[in-house]
């Protein structure tokens, strides 16, 4: 090649790098050395080619050839340090400031400007490498002013300051550092000034620390006085080197005085008067200054010192207590001042301790220091302490362990009681490994030992049985080590190991517990309890116990232990499908063994730990799998935020961490099991395999390959060949064969291998072979019962082959765990067999439905599905079903409308779930949606007909429901379906008013072909609602004549109807009697029990107790029936007169506040509490006990707060249920406070009645005037509906004696009662209307007029049922008008000898005393004597005092 060509290949090369071809750079770079191997820009284009190809070597070596050609040419030098600047290598770090010195030399000739910027580059390296002073050259070079030098010196001289500190500086650097504060000082201004003395305070504390610039120290001390004449720390400074080097002249002296001066309350001042008076023999001046001193400041110079001048005034205690204060640094010299007191003043005990004490401080470390010991051996052959120093000196200074152990040996054998040696010997035995020589001592000295004592030797023993895996001596030992000192918390540690290692778990928890209660800073102990919790299957506990550990320090051990325990939580919460708790605890097991990685990125396992976490995420649903991870994990910087990652991602993060741990450990073949499984769960994570995107035909060809090298490491692992079994089965791959081959090797390694044999049995499901699939299935069921997989298996193959046993071995997998494939099947099958009316009645449905609980279990089964599978529209679809049956009306609409939005694409699904949509919106009464949602459909089915028909009526668009109906009627094609859609055409004319129409539609239901029992129950209804009974009683007859079958659907709304006929009949006592007939025919049903429940107070209240039995027995049948029942029980017993004085557990009050905390509600619940506490009350007041539920503030307040508006009859009878209360406890100015509060109808007649009553009292009861009497009539006509009223106000006529108002307000509640319907208060009426007329009669009034009123009265009550109050009336009638008859003795009788258990005793114990009197007159001896001993019989002994009091007046 010629000069030439060179030219033109270097050109060549230039526009190549121009071009960013740096390849072919290189080829023509190489061409041209060929030739001309000393090429300076050839060499340069290689560099600068190389470097661009992130060949940061070769580049290095291109310019170090250049620059080894033209040292002084620039280019080559540029190249190398833009090379250095962008390669992050350690050594080119540390060339790249040696390039800017030669790039410095360079630039001065030529170019200032690119010298400056050089220079600048080479202070910034020296900067952030501490290189200070080079970094200051650098700017006294450039000219920086005073300003930036002045702040590189503050800059540096801290960090010079620092590394004094921590002893880093030799003398030279030392120098610099003098010179730096110098400079910084002469530099600064102003001076003074606050910079200035700061620097100058520094300079001082630098130069304290270097005792060879004692000189510079005084100067810059005096120097900064001068300066600054108010500051004491250049004083103090001076002071504390007076008293360090002891020279106590007069400049001390007047240093010492200044700062007293300065700092009066300076304790160093002090200190230093104290020992110049010491020195001088002023011993009392010098304890009065030494211990003002100490009293500020503690220091073992002034302690000494106070020591002894108390020693030489004779004060040995004190100067012994001065050296025991002084003591804290083991100063020799107080040590020994100490021993003198003590001799001094006789204590050579405590001498002898102290002397022990400075013999260990002072153990030999010299030659001569040997000789002395080994002298005083010789002087003393018996003292075993010197042969034990003499061991310590062999150990710790000479390392001649032989001697040690001899000398240790001999002090021990002349005491056996010196602890120290024998330990010493025994540890260096251990230490050596003569294991014999140490168990003969210990075993000596433990066969000597009393209880309780030698706990050394036991400890040793324990720990060397611990060490060779005697565990059960090894803790007969530390239990004996304990009883010499139980409060050692490292021999309770020691004997927790030692449990552990015998798997004594619990007892081991308890040692740590006891170690970590003796030792609370012990991290070991509650380590081990954590990790002993966790072995356990305590993870909670244990995370807890972790988390106390690290939230201390950076403990490896506890976040790995952390990690696992979370780890392992969350895997139980996704059993249960509970994927939001989950992944929360695996973010936290993340970040936990990050950090533990992060500290120790050497080991593998917590690599493998970070993968299990991040493949954790497999399981959970993709929308609910976002991870928060470290940035650092993630590859990001780790100065970003931490990044929230998806499932796929969080799967590649997981991958990238198993390749770490591989990367540490790669002949683990469990590393390459678990990363194989990872890209296997990468590669099915995705929604499906399409032909454009091979990602996941990728990551299963991975996966198998990484299984693959798994199994050629362990060829043995059953686990292996199975995984490679079902990756080998996935799409994509679909080896089949290869599949079958695995499975089969890895039950041929392990026999037992369930999970093998039930995917032998899936793949041979796939490939249709169910004879063998079934065998597999079978297998696996026999080796482990409760794998749920091959129960799936089993009933896949049943469903195949039509079995009837398909739906019980689906419900069998869903009580087993909860898998999705068991989960879907088995809740296609109940709604399967829901939907399916035709086999309701058949045994199988009654087991698999009923008697299994198949909706509740299928739901919450269901709902568990959904809730991690969030794309499957059928199983929404099923939910909303399901939660349809159980009631759950919120919970359906909301499947159902995920269900519509999955299915987006018009298709018989999508149109199915809109109907449902629309009907779930019915029931939550959401009628425009609803309408919405059926007209999405192409309303050609039935039920998308008449549920847009439903919602039109709800809606009030009464005309488009009607057409919708009519729709619906072209299209049924049964006569049942068109008998139900006529009903409802005729519900809907009804509640336009057209009357006529709707019977006509209901008339013409009844004579079809297959006439339904609703029809004829909306015909009974509607002439009940109308007041026509025979309508009414009609259609009931046609109901009777229908199939019993059939009717026995209604069965709830036949019986309510006929009770409603039979009242407005007036046939009272056959409404209790319809209801009973009801129930007795269907014991099962509990809305019969609530119906009888609830007729029986109203129309049979003599069987109150049988009520609240019935409501009692609904409430226990069902929960939906039993809120309202309860309410019913309540108020039976109320009629009952069942209170809390009769039965403390069953009575109305308890009954009544149950209702209450099952329906808050509802005003009716607290209607009744009200009703229970004036009975509680009333009760109460009757007795003459204290009331105990006196404040009626509360259901008035609740009912008041209710959210829907109350009934205003419902409101009156509350506050005149409140009033009532009131005024019977005599509260009467509460009462009318309350009533004045409250605005209502009701209030003004309350009002008067308080008014009324306080009246009456104050007065003494007597006659009201005439306008008080017109103005309660005229408040009690303001309520012309309200009964009590009336009765109230003809009980008022009564105390006032007119009894013909009184009869008239009587006769006016009866009439309103007759008009009402009320029964009770009808018979209420009559009776008290008889009572009022009875009076006169009783007192011998002339006329016919009140017997005739009297017996109307009765005869009355007695039509309506029977009644032993009127028959009482009647007889005592009888007895008035014709006192001797028979006929009146056969009428008391009857009454005092009626058996009936519903007749009241008061009747009984009345019409008694009256027969007594009757026979008494008549002087009937035989029949008195029968009376008399009914009345033995029954306890009567009120009536046997009368006949006492009767016989002793006849005498």
């Amino acid at each position: 090649m010629s000069n030439k060509e060179v030219k033109a290949a270097l050109k060549s090369a230039r526009e190549s790098i121009k071009n960013k071809e740096y390849k072919e750079a290189l080829k023509h770079c190489k061409s041209v050395l060929k030739v001309e191997k000393n090429n300076y820009n050839a060499w340069v284009f290689i560099g600068l080619a190389a470097s661009e190809l992130d060949q940061p070597d070769q580049a290095q070596t291109a310019y170090r050839k250049a620059v080894e050609l033209e040292p002084e040419q620039l280019l080559a030098w540029q190249g190398l340090a833009n090379l250095y600047e962008k390669t992050d290598q350690w050594d080119f770090k540390v060339e790249l400031p040696n390039i800017y010195q030669k790039l410095v030399e360079l630039y001065a000739s030529s170019d200032k400007n690119k010298c400056y910027e050089v220079i600048k580059k080479l202070s910034d390296i020296y900067q952030s490498d501490k290189e200070h002073l080079k970094h200051v050259q650098l700017k006294e070079e450039e000219a920086a002013d005073k300003k930036e030098l002045v702040q590189l010196l503050g800059q540096m001289t801290p960090l010079f300051t620092d590394c004094l500190q921590e002893n880093e500086l030799d003398s030279e650097t030392q120098q610099h550092l003098i010179t730096a504060f110098e400079k910084a000082i002469a530099l600064m201004e102003p001076v003074p000034g606050e910079d200035h003395r700061k620097v100058s305070a520094d300079f001082i504390t630098c130069l304290s620390k270097l005792p060879q610039e004692e000189a510079k120290l005084k100067e810059a001390c005096h120097s900064m006085m001068s300066l600054y004449p108010n500051q004491s720390y250049p004083v103090e400074v001076l002071c504390c080197q007076y008293l360090k080097t002891g020279n106590l002249t007069e400049d001390a002296v007047n240093c010492f005085s200044k700062l007293l001066d300065l700092a009066p309350n300076n304790g160093l001042g002090r200190l230093g008067l104290g020992t110049k008076a010491l020195q001088e023999g002023r011993y009392a001046d010098a304890i009065k200054d030494l211990e003002q001193g100490l009293k500020k400041m503690s220091s073992s110079t002034g302690w000494y010192s106070l020591a002894e001048a108390q020693f030489k005034t004779h004060k040995y205690s004190h100067s012994a207590a001065s050296c025991s204060q002084g003591m804290s640094e083991k100063d020799p010299g107080l040590l020994a001042l100490k021993g003198r007191a003590y001799i001094n003043k006789g204590q050579t005990d405590e001498a002898l301790k102290v002397q022990i004490l400075l013999t260990k401080s002072i153990l030999p470390t010299t030659t001569s220091e040997l000789y002395d010991n080994v002298n005083a051996a010789k002087l003393d052959p018996h003292l075993g302490c010197v042969f034990r120093y003499l061991g310590h000196y062999y150990r710790e200074v000479a390392k001649d362990y032989a001697r040690a152990q001899g000398c240790y040996k001999k002090a021990f054998l002349l005491d056996n009681d010196d602890v120290e040696s024998g330990a010493a010997s025994v540890d260096l035995s251990m230490a050596q490994g003569d294991m014999d020589t140490a168990l003969a001592i210990l075993q000596s000295v433990i066969e000597k030992a009393t209880p309780g004592s030698a706990k050394w030797a036991w400890m040793r023993q324990g720990l060397y049985y611990l060490k060779v895996g005697e565990h059960q001596k090894a803790i007969a030992d530390l239990q004996a080590a304990l009883r010499a000192d139980p409060e050692d918390w490292v021999c309770w540690e020691c004997l927790g190991e030692a449990y552990l290692n015998r798997r004594s778990f619990t007892a081991a928890l308890k040692a740590f517990g006891k170690a970590h209660q003796l030792q609370p800073g012990s991290i070991y102990s509650v380590y081990q309890a954590a990790a002993i919790k966790q072995t356990l299957g305590k993870f909670k506990e244990a995370a807890a116990e972790y988390l106390l550990i690290t939230a201390q320090q950076d403990y490896v051990p506890a976040l790995k232990g952390l990690g696992e325990c979370q780890l392992a939580l969350a895997k139980i919460l996704m059993e249960d499908c509970r994927d939001g708790g989950a992944i929360d605890l695996i973010q936290q097991a993340i970040h936990n063994l990050f950090r533990a990685a992060q500290l120790r990125p050497d080991l593998s396992c917590l690599w493998k730990l970070l993968g299990d976490a991040c493949t954790a995420v497999r399981i959970v649903s993709p929308n609910r799998a976002q991870v928060l991870v470290p940035a650092s994990l993630a590859g990001l910087d780790p100065n970003a935020q931490n990044p929230s990652l998806n499932q796929a991602q969080t799967l590649k993060v997981g991958e990238s961490c198993y390749a770490r741990a591989l990367k540490l450990m790669p002949e683990v073949s469990s590393l390459w099991y678990d990363l194989g499984l990872n890209y296997y769960h990468q590669a099915t994570s995705q929604p499906k395999l399409s032909e454009e995107d091979q990602n996941c035909l990728l990551k299963c060809v991975s996966s198998s390959q990484c299984l693959k090298k798994a199994i050629m490491m362990d060829s043995g692992n059953h686990s292996y060949w199975n995984a490679l079994g079902v990756i080998s089965m996935s799409k994509g791959l679909e080896n089949y064969a290869l599949a079958q081959h695995c499975f089969i090797k890895s039950i041929q390694a392990e026999p037992n291998n369930v999970v093998a044999w039930t995917n032998l049995g899936t793949l041979y499901l796939k490939k249709d072979n169910i004879e063998l699939s079934h065998e597999a299935f079978k297998i696996a069921q026999s080796l482990e019962p409760l794998y749920v997989n091959c129960w799936i298996g089993q009933a896949l193959i049943a469903e195949r082959v039509g079995s009837y046993d398909t739906m019980d071995l689906f419900r069998h997998t869903t009580e087993l765990s909860t898998h999705m494939e068991g989960v879907k099947g088995y809740a296609y099958w109940v709604c399967s067999t829901l939907l399916d009316e035709s086999n309701r009645n058949s045994e199988l449905y009654r087991y698999n439905i009923v008697q299994m609980n198949a909706i509740s279990a299928a739901q919450v089964a269901l709902s568990k599905y959904t809730e991690r599978i969030q794309s499957d529209a059928e199983a929404f679809v099923m939910l909303g079903f399901l939660n349809e049956h159980l009631q759950l009306k919120r919970q359906a609409l909301q499947a159902y409308q995920r269900a519509v939005e999955l299915l987006q694409s018009p298709s018989e699904e999508l149109n199915f779930s809109l109907g449902c949509h629309g009907r779930a919106l019915c029931t939550s009464d959401q009628w425009d949606e609803a309408i919405q949602a059926y007209n999405s459909t192409p309303l050609q089915d039935l039920c998308d007909l008449v549920g847009l028909a439903l919602a039109y009526c709800r809606a009030g668009l009464f005309s488009e429901s009607s057409s919708a109906y009519e729709r619906a009627l072209a299209v049924a094609s049964s006569e049942k379906e068109k008998a139900y859609i006529l009903t409802a055409l005729a519900l809907l004319q009804h509640r336009q008013g057209n009357l006529d129409s709707a019977k006509t539609l209901l008339f013409k239901c009844s004579v079809l072909k297959e006439p339904i029992p609703e029809s004829l129950l909306c015909l009974c209804a509607l002439g009940l609602v109308h007041g026509d009974a025979t309508l009414a009683a009609a259609a009931m007859t046609e109901l009777l004549k229908q199939n019993p079958g059939r009717v026995q659907s209604v069965v709830e709304q036949r019986c309510l109807l006929t009770c409603t006929l039979l009242a407005l009949q007036g046939n009272y006592s056959a409404v209790q009697r319809e209801a009973s007939r009801a129930v007795h025919s269907n014991p099962g049903n509990p809305s019969l029990w609530a119906l009888l429940s609830r007729v029986v107070p109203k129309y049979y209240p003599r069987k109150a107790n049988g009520g609240a039995v019935a409501g009692h027995v609904a409430c226990l049948s069902s929960m939906t029936q039993g809120k309202r029942a309860l309410l019913y029980s309540g108020v039976n017993q109320l009629a009952s007169g069942r209170h809390s004085g009769e039965d403390k557990r069953k009575n109305a009050l308890k009954t009544l506040q149950r209702a209450v905390l099952l329906c808050p509600d509802d005003p009716a619940t607290w209607a009744g509490l009200m009703a229970a506490c004036h009975t509680e009350n009333t009760s109460c007041y009757l007795s003459g006990s204290p009331i105990a539920n006196a404040d009626f503030s509360l259901p008035v307040h609740a009912v008041d707060e209710i959210e829907r508006p109350l009934a205003q009859t419902l409101e009156g009878w509350v506050l005149q249920q409140a009033v009532a209360g009131l005024m019977l406890e005599g509260r009467l100015e509460q009462a009318e406070a309350l009533c004045t509060q409250v605005d209502h109808p009701a209030v003004m007649l309350s009002l008067r009645q308080v008014q009324c009553q306080r009246l009456l009292m104050d007065d003494g009861g007597t006659v009201l005037p005439e306008a008080v009497l017109e103005q309660l009539n005229n408040a009690v006509m303001m309520n012309p509906t309200n009964l009590g009223a009336w009765q109230w106000l003809a009980e008022v006529y009564r105390s006032q004696g007119l009894l013909l108002q009184a009869v008239m307000a009587y006769r006016q509640s009866l009439q309103l009662a007759s008009q009402l319907g009320v029964h009770s208060c009808q018979v209420a009426s009559l009776l008290r209307l008889a009572l009022l007329a009875l009076g006169p009669c009783m007192a011998g009034v002339p006329g016919n007029d009140w017997t005739s009123l009297v017996q109307e009265a009765t005869t009355e009550v007695l039509k309506l049922g029977s009644s032993p109050v009127a028959l009482l009336f009647q007889a005592l009638l009888q007895y008035v008008t014709k006192m001797a008859a028979r006929e009146t003795r056969r009428s008391l009788e009857k009454l005092v000898y009626a058996r009936s258990p519903d007749f009241p005793g008061t009747v009984a114990q009345v019409a008694s005393w009256y027969l007594l009197r009757h026979l008494h007159a008549k002087n009937d001896e035989e029949l008195l004597n029968v009376l008399l001993q009914h009345a033995k019989m029954n306890g009567d002994q009120r009536l046997l005092e009368f006949h006492s009091l009767l016989a002793s007046s006849s005498v």
